[in-house]
């Protein structure tokens, strides 16, 4: 066997249907270069990921940095200078064969095994791109002197070396079989009927579409303890506590998140759901790979330049990850679902009154969160704002590797469309005019959809920018440029 495929493809895989196919991403993929074609099918694994179990950002940020990690380590025995990350005990391939051709086989062969290997569902969709190709996908050769050999091989050394990471891929954790089952034992000090303490998280309802009511427990409340692949731990750049029940900052900023909710308008609405996401959403490392992909497309660039671009954005999605579950859990703060009910009770307030029902006066304790009943909030502590954490971390990472802040990305939405249908406005088009307007745009975001207040968006997208500098130095050393 190739890879540790110890968390191999189920035997009835046969029978799962994806929603997003291969076939319907051929022609839209045709002129770019193999490594913005496996960024796609990247992206097809994480969308089919999502409609198939549910979102799980962590997670997801984790396969797509590894995805690119093996890439990177494949095309690093074709370039003199660079590192790899995890392979090792190989040659690099001299002058004459470091040719493109041989290039786009290695990273595919290391393409198609890691997103075997994380996304197992899709296998067959990404043995028909291998074919697509003109691949062998059964090419099992672990011989570093062809192109074919040394892919298999980074596949081989990135999945062997983040066996036992801290994320329980595998269900390795003794006593926690179920892959990704929390080995820490979290338990919230609010249970979701019971407020106990204002200042920390608590569990809420959400009510399925068929009217079941259920309480989502906290996703992945050991992720702090994951390795990160560049920082050297995930509370390197832990920020300060975040404001607390009592305090004049806190009362400012509940409020605040009341009157931006109070008073959206449909661009407000369209930016807060283009950053939510909704079926088939490939979270903020997804997010921030088609930014990069926008990149690649605008600027033209061909395979060596993504290959790297594509590594650098994703190592940092899924460190800035780690380092806002870090945050997230050392505080277990409260989200203003909660927050608002508590400062505004037995109060009259302007409020959003649900799909369908518009904006008016409600009862505080009735307030919630623009989004549709069957996601209320994120099912996690507030402090840091992970959309926050993320986009800065990502979009600070595009701006060291530019040169600049331009990103001149236009996307056309349509407001209401995931949360009240019944209230659709006319379509609008939001511009992301530089990479960091557009970090800036998903935190606010997250603080007029009543997800988050102002200092987790502020202090996330001071961290995100944090961990895209060490990132960055990291980077450098891996194409060889600090050695």
């Amino acid at each position: 066997m190739l890879v540790l495929l110890v968390y191999s493809v189920p035997f009835y895989a046969q029978e799962y249907v994806p929603v997003m196919k291969v076939e319907d991403r051929l022609e839209a993929i045709k002129d770019q270069n193999v490594a913005y074609q496996w960024s796609e099918m990247a992206i097809l694994g994480t969308a089919n990921d999502t409609d198939r179990i549910a979102p799980r950002p962590t997670v997801t940020s984790r396969f797509l940095a590894l995805v690119f990690v093996a890439v990177f380590d494949a095309w690093s025995a074709f370039n003199d200078a660079a590192i790899p990350v995890y392979m090792e005990a190989y040659d690099k391939f001299p002058g004459d064969k470091q040719t493109r051709a041989n290039k786009e086989k290695a990273i595919s062969y290391a393409a198609y095994h890691t997103l075997r290997e994380y996304y197992p569902y899709d296998s067959l969709q990404f043995k028909k791109f291998m074919l697509h190709l003109g691949y062998d996908p059964n090419d099992d050769s672990l011989d570093s002197t062809t192109p074919a050999g040394i892919g298999n091989l980074a596949a081989q050394a990135t999945i062997k070396a983040r066996y036992n990471d801290g994320s329980n891929q595998y269900g390795e954790v003794e006593g926690f079989s179920k892959p990704y089952s929390d080995y820490t034992n979290y338990k919230p000090v609010n249970t979701v009927d019971q407020l106990n303490d204002y200042d920390r998280w608590q569990p809420k309802y959400f009510t399925s579409d068929t009217g079941e009511k259920f309480a989502p427990a906290c996703l992945t409340p050991y992720w702090q303890l994951v390795k990160p692949i560049a920082l050297s731990s995930a509370d390197q750049f832990r920020p300060g506590p975040p404001p607390k029940v009592g305090s004049k900052r806190l009362q400012k900023e509940v409020e605040e998140v009341v009157e931006l909710q109070a008073n959206l308008t449909d661009e407000q609405r369209a930016l807060i759901e283009f950053m939510r996401d909704g079926p088939q959403s490939v979270q903020q490392a997804g997010h921030w790979l088609k930014f990069a992909q926008q990149v690649s497309q605008r600027d033209n660039h061909i395979l060596d330049e993504d290959v790297k671009m594509f590594f650098a954005n994703q190592v940092t999605a899924m460190d800035a990850f780690i380092a806002s579950w870090d945050s997230k859990m050392f505080y277990d703060s409260a989200r203003p679902f909660a927050l608002v009910h508590h400062y505004f009770k037995d109060k009259e307030i302007k409020g959003w009154k649900g799909p369908g029902l518009g904006t008016g006066t409600i009862n505080g304790e009735d307030w919630r969160p623009y989004s549709p009943s069957a996601f209320l909030c994120p099912p996690f502590p507030s402090y840091t704002s992970g959309h926050s954490t993320i986009s800065g971390a990502c979009a600070e990472l595009l701006k060291l590797w530019t040169g600049n802040d331009y990103l001149d990305v236009q996307v056309e939405i349509m407001p209401g469309a995931l949360t009240e249908p019944q209230a659709l406005g006319e379509p609008i088009v939001l511009d992301f005019p530089t990479f960091t307007q557009a970090a800036e745009m998903a935190g606010i975001s997250r603080v007029m959809g009543g997800y988050h207040i102002q200092s987790d968006n502020i202090a996330g997208l001071e961290l995100g920018r944090n961990v895209a500098h060490k990132v960055w130095d990291f980077y450098n050393y891996h194409i060889g440029k600090n050695n």
